[in-house]
């Protein structure tokens, strides 16, 4: 254990060292590629995601709960729409937020 921290340790000073000479900048640098669009198309997909599998759960969920106790429609039905509309508001607000850095 001791040799494996000693190397990874050692492994973190060199990284550390290496970093100044990265920073230089070159005389005919390349353009920058604006990763901004691409990252934002990830974050977008992810966020969908993300919040497609959370209503899949909660629609579940609700079906569980009027099926066991069909009294309870009217307040689980309420519940279902609320929950609904806030995981849904934050896809829509990583849209807006993505539409500000992009543009």
């Amino acid at each position: 254990m001791k040799k494996l921290m000693t190397i990874l340790f050692s492994l973190g000073a060199m990284m550390l060292m290496a970093m100044p000479a990265y920073a230089q900048g070159g005389s005919a640098a390349a353009p920058a590629t604006n990763w901004v669009p691409i990252a934002s198309g990830f974050g977008m997909a992810i966020a969908a995601g993300l919040a497609a599998l959370g209503q899949g759960r909660v629609g579940g969920a609700a079906c569980e709960a009027m099926a066991r106790n069909p009294a309870a429609r009217p307040a689980v039905q309420l519940a279902l729409i609320l929950g609904l509309a806030f995981i849904e508001s934050l896809v829509l607000f990583t849209l807006v937020i993505i539409f500000v850095k992009v543009v």
